[in-house]
């Protein structure tokens, strides 16, 4: 037998008869990448869906023991290449380790299982009350792991913080097969290094999640949302950058451009069509005081018209339209969305660059995201197939990273480096930075079997 024949046969033996491992190449096929479509993958030679932390364990024991790389994967909703499989990896789907396994509503804390959707979480946490905050637009579908290896936003997370806020503890897997528990159930707690963190956002570079404790808070009810209508992506800016300086505390503050309107509006006609561009802004607390001082900001920075409403359904619909702005981008053809995020001070500066972008390479470019804490989506729309549109696709990936950086941003907010991101990332740390973490790396990961490639190109 070969290399990974044996590694298989080993493996097979140390899960046992009942584990889920496939070989088969049809179904690796549909594990091998997430959603970026210009990130490369290789080719697995299998997949593990684990169902206990105890798998995971000895999955990672022995590919460190035969130098398999391992590719640990949620729902494969990622958007920056962070799942991809390489060449002879292990892919561990953790999928189907989704369960609950402790709600205290007196602790107001949860404990969970990495592949347990977003969504389920607050809706089972929402009988006590409670809500689980944090809200990527994926939250219907992306799993809590995932969310934890990327630290992921979402349009809450203005105000009340981004997963990473929301994690108290972690049980994780190492690469030798050794699992340790990191941070406490308690709110406070300081004893030791902050190692807990390491793990938030290390895209599965250090080791798998297996379990998750979570942070719950108090279920708001009472809500005022604001939408105000602009003759330019710029003014729309300017005016979330205004709302952000008038003294109130938004949930959300979103903005959407011409084109991501379009997009929303020939998927599920909303009434959109009249926009070119649109700020959305939601308040939960002294909401009637607060909403007022928001159309204010609007309409003395160029809104065509500015109103606030308390009604749900207003709400719902609202945010419903912000929520469809990536798939209703992904239905004019392949997209591939950045993640960058500046200085409040600079979104505007941000915004009229991309469309200088936009017109200079020829592309469309679909323009969103966080405007209350300057973390945009500029999301690059071409056509499936078309390989002479790449290049000019890339260079402008390219250049918005480079102008993000020029404003004194970063080229990733929330979705993560992953592998189309990894250049950027050594420029905007610089070699020294990008050594040390290499050094903290090799400590849990000697033999760079987990997730090579990913983060700083290690491995």
């Amino acid at each position: 037998m070969d290399q990974a024949q044996d590694f298989l046969a080993d493996l097979s033996t140390a899960l046992g008869l009942d584990a889920i491992l496939i070989t088969d190449p049809s179904v690796l096929v549909s594990y091998s990448r997430d959603q970026a479509p210009t990130a490369t993958n290789g080719r697995p030679i299998a997949l593990l869906f684990a169902r206990a932390e105890a798998e995971v364990a000895i999955a990672l024991k022995t590919a460190n023991a035969a130098g398999v790389a391992v590719v640990p994967r949620g729902a494969g909703s990622g958007l920056a290449g962070g799942a991809n499989a390489i060449d002879g990896s292990l892919i561990i789907s953790l999928e189907r380790m989704n369960a609950i396994l402790e709600i205290d509503s007196v602790d107001r804390i949860a404990r969970v299982e990495p592949g347990l959707v977003n969504l389920d979480l607050d809706k089972a946490v929402s009988e006590y009350g409670l809500a689980y905050l944090p809200d990527p637009a994926s939250r219907d579908w992306s799993t809590i792991g995932g969310n934890v290896s990327t630290n992921a936003g979402g349009m809450c997370c203005l105000k009340y913080g981004v997963t990473g806020d929301h994690i108290l503890a972690l049980s994780v897997a190492l690469a030798s097969g050794e699992v340790i528990r990191v941070g406490t159930r308690t709110l406070k707690g300081v004893v030791g290094l902050d190692l807990l963190h390491l793990f938030v956002g290390a895209e599965g570079t250090l080791g798998i999640v297996t379990e998750i404790t979570v942070r719950l808070a108090d279920r708001r009810i009472e809500r005022a949302t604001l939408v105000a209508n602009f003759d330019s992506i710029g003014d729309a800016a300017r005016a979330a950058s205004a709302i952000r300086a008038g003294g109130t505390s938004p949930s959300v503050l979103e903005i959407m451009d011409r084109t991501t309107l379009a997009a929303v509006e020939a998927w599920h006609p909303m009434g959109l069509t009249q926009s070119t561009a649109l700020v959305i802004a939601q308040f939960d607390t002294e909401i009637d005081s607060a909403s007022q001082i928001a159309v204010t900001a609007c309409l003395a920075n160029g809104a065509i018209d500015a109103v606030a409403s308390t009604d749900p359904a207003d709400s719902a619909d609202l945010l419903a339209a912000r929520k469809m702005a990536y798939p209703a981008l992904e239905r004019l053809g392949a997209v591939l969305l950045d993640d960058v995020c500046v200085p409040l001070s600079k979104i505007a500066e941000l915004v009229v660059g991309v469309e200088r972008i936009a017109l200079a390479n020829e592309v469309m470019i679909g323009m969103f995201g966080h405007a209350g804490d300057g973390n945009m989506h500029p999301t690059i729309v071409y056509e499936r197939g078309d390989e002479l549109a790449v290049a000019k696709v890339n260079t402008a990936f390219r250049e918005i990273i480079a102008l993000t950086h020029s404003l004194g941003g970063t080229a990733s907010g929330e979705h993560g480096i992953g592998s189309i991101k990894c250049s950027a990332a050594e420029f905007e740390l610089g070699d020294r930075i990008v050594g040390l973490q290499r050094q903290i790396k090799s400590v849990f990961d000697p033999n760079s079997i987990m997730n090579p490639g990913r983060k700083f190109s290690l491995g």
